[in-house]
This record gives structure tokens, sequence and C-alpha cells, in this order.
């Protein structure tokens, strides 16, 4: 059995640069600013306008952090829709009823653990 029976039998054709004309583009001029603006962009002044309108309502610290984190995990999923400023208000209302039902048990669930000062102690007197 020969060694070169299981190599490919075409024969292989060597590709060669063309010395020709360089064919890269240059750009006319370089960016002074990253690949995103620095000016709020339309999608993030919806994002603010939707939490603004939330954060009047509530007035707890720990709903208040809920509230903002569902208004960032909102934006980052509306940001891989074809059209995100279409999604994102539906989207934020979601994630925004999600984090009051998360924010109304996590407090029902500090009631249980905490004792309540106002019922007594049962220490004699």
């Amino acid at each position: 059995m020969k060694k070169n029976s299981m190599k490919n039998t075409k024969t292989k054709r060597r590709l060669r640069p063309n010395p020709g004309r360089e064919t890269r583009f240059k750009t006319p001029f370089a960016p002074e600013l990253n690949f995103r603006a620095t000016e709020p962009t339309e999608f993030e002044r919806l994002k603010d306008q939707l939490l603004r309108e939330q954060l009047v309502t509530e007035n707890r610290a720990d709903v208040l952090t809920l509230l903002r984190q569902a208004a960032n995990e909102a934006a980052a999923v509306a940001w891989t829709a074809p059209y995100p400023l279409l999604v994102l208000p539906e989207l934020f209302r979601e994630k925004v009823a999600a984090a009051r039902r998360y924010g109304a048990k996590q407090a029902s669930l500090r009631r249980e653990i905490q004792p309540d000062p106002r019922k007594e102690t049962g220490v004699a007197a």
C-alpha cells in the first residue's frame, strides 16, 4: 500500500499573491469618539423616562434598587430586538411587575423572620 493513497489525489494548486494594486480602503478621518456617542440616545432617554415614572411612586430603597435593575435588564434584552424602541416599554412593564412581586415577597419574608417589638418577650416582671 502506498503512502500517498490516503492523501488527496487531486493536484494541489498553490495560490500566489498578485502584486497588483493595493485593495485596502483608507478612512478619510480618524474617529474622535468611540463607537457610542457621548450624548444620550433616544433609547437611553426612553429608558430613563420609564424609570422615572416608576421611581416617583416608590419610596422604599430596596424596591428602588429592584426597579433600576429591572430597567437595565429590560434595556439589555430590548437592545437585541430588531426594533428596541418598540419593545422596551412593554418589556420594562413586565420586568417592573416581576420586581415588585419579588420585593413584596422579600418584605413578607423579612416580616416573618424579624420579631415584632410590640409583642411581649415573655419575661416575667
